[in-house]
């Protein structure tokens, strides 16, 4: 049940860049609760704080697409680091804009837009570097483990961030988020350098369809976009978590219900030993999807504030079961030369989902209200599943054993090392 570690034994840089996502996850997350409260304190407006997905949605679809072609295309380290000292940047203009005596909204979705742009650059590069410095057969490992530091700062961030806006101000918060981006962007220089292969062509239009042509003939692929891009649309409420604290009459959990969700996630990462074992990993997809959707619907209906965080931390764990085989079946058949452009095919799928699904949230709770909005969004999403799995059979089928398009990459990547010794 422990997690395996062999990833993180066998590579220096797999442990450089991991640390370097754990220090710069931890300041993130800190950021992601104090700009929608500090939103909610300037606006008062549940569809103002929805809105942030609105400004986050165009450059997400452009630079996610464009930013899978770079990363192909480009040194994947450089695009990284030079992204990551970007983002420190933006973290100076929140906290610059926060200390003035009235700090205006725009600068809110400003740097939102940025930030959006800069994280679909960079995440492409990111997720396409993990298999060149991790052995094939402790990929699925590595994506455990990758979810373990992603959910260990979703868990310390939105707590500590609840304690530090409620007490100190969300300056502090952005000043801290600051501090995090300094240390990472020390560690991915110490990362050696991973220049685009051979085969790989300029960025352009030709070259991202090419990606998206190569993904449409994957329908086992398609199949995990669409259930993760569904789960997040319908089911998304972290855009309503300030204003349903508020309704509980519990404005002291908002920062336990952010941290709900990846504490959840982080159970399951620390039990994740499991996860090398299973071999139909599509099926575990649809079925953590499901059970997402379950348990927020269980949220919204629910009145007692432990009980919203008992749902949201089983929401987390389904979420990070989905994650963890989803990787696993884009990390142990994807070709190297495409894996940036479907990189970023797959940014769209678990990022416009929560981003639209802000919209989705804020809009329905100002139409019928927060908690109507939450448990309405959840079973939607349980029946837009169903529906998806009933109509991507190849997605139900899938066996990472029996799979041609992993055979032939298990196989590339074995010949690939006996060269390396030879």
């Amino acid at each position: 049940m422990l997690p395996d570690l062999s990833p993180w034994r066998a590579s220096a840089d797999f442990r450089r860049l991991w640390v370097s996502g754990l220090i710069t996850n931890f300041g993130t997350f800190l950021t992601f609760v104090a700009l929608p409260v500090q939103l909610k304190e300037l606006t008062e407006s549940a569809a103002a704080v929805g809105a942030i997905g609105a400004v986050e949605l165009v450059p997400l679809v452009v630079f996610g697409l464009y930013g899978g072609a770079l990363a192909d295309a480009w040194d994947k380290r450089k695009l990284i680091l030079w992204t990551e000292a970007g983002q420190g940047l933006l973290s100076v203009v929140l906290l610059a804009n926060a200390l003035l005596p009235r700090p205006a909204v725009w600068p809110l979705y400003v740097v939102a837009a940025l930030s959006s742009a800069l994280v679909s650059v960079q995440r492409p590069a990111l997720d396409s570097l993990w298999p060149r410095i991790v052995a094939y057969e402790h990929l699925p490992a590595a994506a455990s483990l990758n979810s373990l530091r992603w959910t260990v700062g979703g868990v310390a961030g939105p707590a500590l961030a609840g304690v530090v806006v409620a007490y100190a101000g969300v300056g502090w918060a952005y000043g801290a988020d600051l501090a995090t981006f300094v240390v990472s962007v020390v560690l991915i220089t110490r990362i050696a350098a991973s220049p685009a292969s051979h085969e790989a062509v300029k960025p352009s239009l030709r070259a991202i369809a090419e990606g998206a042509r190569y993904a449409w003939s994957r329908k086992e692929l398609l199949g995990t976009y669409a259930v993760d891009l569904a789960a997040m649309f319908l089911a998304m409420p972290l855009a309503l978590l300030p204003f349903l604290a508020d309704e509980l009459d519990a404005q002291w959990s908002l920062g336990l219900m952010y941290a709900a969700v990846p504490a959840g996630a982080l159970l399951v990462s620390l039990t994740s030993g499991w996860t090398s074992r299973v071999h139909r990993h599509g099926r575990m997809v649809v079925l953590a999807a499901a059970l997402w959707g379950l348990a927020i619907a269980g949220a919204g209906v629910v009145g007692n504030v432990w009980l919203v965080l008992l749902f949201l931390t089983l929401a987390g764990g389904a979420d990070m079961v989905s994650g963890v085989f989803r990787a696993a079946m884009w990390n142990q058949t994807i070709p190297d030369e495409l894996r940036g452009r479907l990189a970023g095919i797959e940014l769209l799928s678990y990022s416009v989902g929560p981003t639209v699904g802000q919209m989705r949230s804020g809009g329905f709770a100002a139409w019928l209200g927060v908690r109507t909005s939450v448990w309405s969004g959840g079973l939607l999403c349980v029946g837009a599943v169903a529906l998806l799995a009933v109509c991507l059979p190849r997605l139900m089928t899938y066996d990472v054993r029996s799979n041609e398009h992993a055979v032939r990459l298990r196989e590339k990547r074995a010949a690939a090392a006996v060269a390396a010794e030879a």
